[in-house]
């Protein structure tokens, strides 16, 4: 074959590009340090990195957004229920030191203010929010726990009881001394002997200063298996002619329901045929539920939204409806998770009624009552000892004062009995926040681990990314310097030879 100046010369210039593109090709790979520009560079090395990178941009969502944002919830819930158990502590201590007795009015006013402070301090725990959501509030992020202001507004609330939501409390009747003033004193006619102690039967709602126009429904069921429904009937405590607490017996509806504290007082028979109340597992029904449906328009500040724990409606929408229907597919349980990794997710929020009852309020309010109403009958009697002592003959006065001394003691007995049976009774509002506490924990711990792992993972598939498409500079570096040798050579060897012509050889 022969070989003319024009095939060496277009050889050379293929041979000299193709030595450009090797150097422009390893001049890249020194200049990007990764050993592809685009996929036709290595197909294989091209897939295993967008399969890489996902996996990585999977693990660094989880790592540096789900799991910082599910902890910052945790913790921000612990710190909210650490504070319930630091303020639930304090009516604990407060309950103890109140049973132990007071040595003087001031100890036990000093009481009175605390359990009112804590009183409306642990709900205001409950309006914690992370970054503008409510944390104890369900799906219902954008509202408050509390109402936060005095609200006017119509809800209908049906509470689901049970046999121990009845309790046997003490009343004292004072006749008219909670009436009595400076200027009627002398003419009350309260004696010595109307004064007495009794012991009542009764059901306490969530709320006080409910609706006094609209009639609670109850309802229940029979010991036979009979659903019972009965009306109280509504008797106020401003009513002059006849005492709530005391005239159930009095009456057929074998009920009273008291607006301004939310109690309903029943008859012995009613209460023994509501504390007999039992599940039978064996039926869908839960018989041992005790339902009471009533309204309420006027909250004060404090006051937990009903949309938070009750069936209830108002202004035309239905809450929790799921509630009476046993069903768990209407958002009923309204827990809010997580995904912190690969096919996992973790619970990050506790609801309200996971961490206090509404009864702890109430339990708070009957503590309140019971020290006003000794407080109040001790200035009563002070009141009484200063107008006999200007007025040594009065034997009025002195009914009036035997009367109050006897009241006071039995009110004074019954705070003391109330302060001991609240110990057991903010025990167990301390044991629920301390469980809502360890769950808490425990998802915090949970996060944690999996944050460590996926610590590890990106590591891993960081490394593995860069094995895959990172090039070795040091190796690149070299090649590049013989690249160039080669290319320099070459232009001086094509050079030479272009230089020699047919007209040398004649």
């Amino acid at each position: 074959m022969r070989i003319t100046n024009k095939i060496i010369s277009q050889n050379s210039i293929t041979n000299i590009n193709n030595n450009k593109i090797l150097e422009d090709k390893l001049n890249t790979q020194l200049a990007t340090g990764s050993k592809i520009n685009r996929p036709s560079d290595d197909p294989v090395v091209a897939i295993r990195a967008l399969r890489l990178r996902t996996n990585l941009n999977q693990v660094s969502q989880y790592y540096t957004k789900n799991i910082p944002d599910a902890e910052s919830w945790l913790d921000i819930t612990e710190s909210a229920i650490s504070t319930t158990i630091e303020i639930i502590t304090d009516m604990y201590s407060n309950c103890t030191q109140g049973a132990a007795g007071f040595q003087t009015p001031d100890d036990r006013d000093k009481i009175l203010d605390n359990l009112k402070a804590l009183q409306q301090e642990v709900y205001a725990t409950g309006d914690a929010d992370y970054a503008g959501r409510f944390v104890f509030t369900g799906y219902r992020t954008d509202t408050s726990l509390t109402f936060g202001v005095e609200t006017e507004k119509t809800y209908t609330i049906t509470e689901q009881l049970t046999a121990d939501s009845l309790d046997e409390i003490t009343y004292v009747d004072v006749a008219d001394l909670d009436t009595m003033t400076e200027t009627n004193a002398e003419g009350l006619g309260t004696m010595e002997q109307e004064i007495s102690t009794n012991q009542v039967y009764r059901m306490r709602l969530a709320y006080e200063n409910c609706s006094p126009d609209t009639v609670p429904q109850i309802s229940f069921y029979a010991a036979d298996g009979t659903l019972t429904t009965f009306e109280p009937a509504v008797i106020s405590l401003n009513d002059t002619t006849q005492d709530p607490y005391l005239a159930v017996e009095n009456i057929a509806e074998a009920a009273v329901y008291i607006p301004e504290t939310g109690e309903i007082i029943l008859d012995e028979n009613t209460y023994k045929a509501l504390k007999a109340v039992i599940d039978d597992p064996a039926t869908d029904v839960d018989e041992g539920e005790i339902r009471v449906t009533y309204e309420k328009s006027e909250f004060a500040k404090s006051d937990i939204r009903p949309e938070h724990y009750f069936y209830c409606e108002s202004d035309g929408i239905t809450y929790n409806e799921g509630y009476l229907t046993g069903a768990t597919d209407d958002n009923s349980n309204q827990f809010i998770s997580y995904d912190v990794g690969f096919n996992q997710d973790v619970r990050v929020n506790t609801l309200a009624s996971e961490l206090f009852s509404t009864d702890l309020s109430r339990d708070v309010d009957d503590l309140i009552g019971a020290v006003e109403d000794v407080k109040a009958m001790e200035e009563n009697i002070g009141m009484l000892e200063k107008m006999i002592k200007a007025d040594p003959e009065n034997q009025e006065l002195k009914d009036r004062l035997a009367a109050a001394k006897k009241a006071n003691t039995f009110l004074t007995d019954k705070m003391q009995k109330l302060f001991e049976a609240n110990i057991s009774n903010m025990q167990g509002h301390l044991d629920l926040a301390n469980t809502a506490l360890t769950a808490t924990g425990n998802r915090s711990s949970r996060v944690e681990l999996v944050a460590n792992r996926l610590a590890k993972q990106e590591v891993n598939f960081k490394t593995l990314s860069s094995q895959n498409e990172d090039v070795d500079l040091t190796e690149v570096a070299v090649n590049l310097g013989s690249v160039e040798l080669a290319y320099q050579a070459a232009l001086m060897a094509t050079g030479k030879i272009s230089q020699t012509t047919l007209l040398n050889y004649l």
